[in-house]
């Protein structure tokens, strides 16, 4: 007796990878896509601009950080200075 042959699985679809936003919304003057984070990467430091309101924030990343990063720093020391 022979042994059965095996079916062939396709081949596995390629996740679709979702690029992480560089423009956020203002905690101070609530515009949505206001804010523009810029890293400067030689210098280590990140830094977050509102275009409409003109609140800025600058604070220290490392080679793993992204533009998600500063922004969650920001609004951590947001509600920091209001506690």
């Amino acid at each position: 007796m022979g042994r059965r042959k095996k079916s062939a699985k396709p081949p596995p679809k390629p996740k679709i990878v979702q690029p992480l936003d560089q423009i956020f919304n203002c905690p101070f003057c609530n515009h949505e896509k206001s804010c523009e984070v810029k890293m400067d990467r030689q210098r280590n430091t990140g830094y977050i601009t509102c275009r409409v309101c003109l609140e800025d924030f600058q604070t220290n990343i490392n080679y793993l950080s992204e533009a998600i990063d500063v922004y969650s720093d920001w609004i951590d020391a947001c509600e920091q200075a209001n506690a």
